[in-house]
């Protein structure tokens, strides 16, 4: 089923797509945990070897909408405890990462480098990114009406695949494109520096709000 034909059976307005298109592509190219680990990716081991990793982010997150908007969401909004469980997890889950990128050796082609992210470690990364709960809760609270809701997911997250994936192949190519400065090691080094402070600055929303 197309996008044009599925917009029949919602009750998502041409008005209300466009701003749905708007935030999609706001909250999917702005920096943020995903689009930093994918420019060191694209950085450290170019663009073929991080498919799987952008893969997995896109419909990582596709099913997130999906699976939020049909009902998850709804837990967690009954036990708010679970949120806050989830949420330190995915914050120790992000500091190993930002470690993982800060201790990254050299360019690979080798093993030196280390290994990109798969498939299905970026899907599930998904589950414990703070930016990643915040664009689908936004997404399926503002911009799927109640009538024809199950058809109004189905919708919205179809548009953040659309425009969630052209994104983080643009930060890996971000990566890509840097990978001829980056030769030397200690610029390397100094990347992978930044992009882990980057990855880890990132949580302190979390921590604010965990605080609170």
């Amino acid at each position: 089923m197309s996008m044009p034909t599925l917009l029949t059976l919602t009750a998502i307005t041409p008005q209300l797509l466009a701003a749905l298109a708007l935030f999609a592509f706001v909250s999917s190219i702005t920096p943020g945990p995903n689009n930093t680990m994918l420019m060191a990716s694209g950085a450290n081991f170019g663009f073929r070897a991080s498919l799987p990793h952008l893969s997995g982010v896109a419909l990582g997150f596709f099913v997130m909408v999906l699976a939020v908007g049909l009902g998850l969401g709804r837990v967690f909004a009954a036990v708010p405890q679970l949120h806050d469980i989830l949420a330190v997890a995915g914050a120790a889950y992000m500091l190993w990462l930002a470690w993982k990128i800060a201790n990254a050796r050299g360019i690979a082609g080798g093993e030196a480098g280390g290994r990109p992210q798969t498939f299905w470690q970026a899907a599930a990364f998904q589950w414990v990114n703070p930016k990643a709960w915040a664009m689908a809760l936004g997404a399926v609270t503002t911009y799927a009406p109640q009538a024809h809701y199950n058809a109004n997911i189905l919708l919205v997250s179809l548009v953040f695949l659309s425009i969630n994936a052209p994104c983080v192949m643009t930060w890996t190519g971000f990566g890509v494109g840097l990978r001829r400065f980056l030769g030397r090691p200690a610029v390397l080094r100094a990347f992978n520096l930044t992009m882990a402070a980057l990855l880890a600055a990132s949580l302190i929303p979390l921590v604010l709000e965990l605080a609170r």
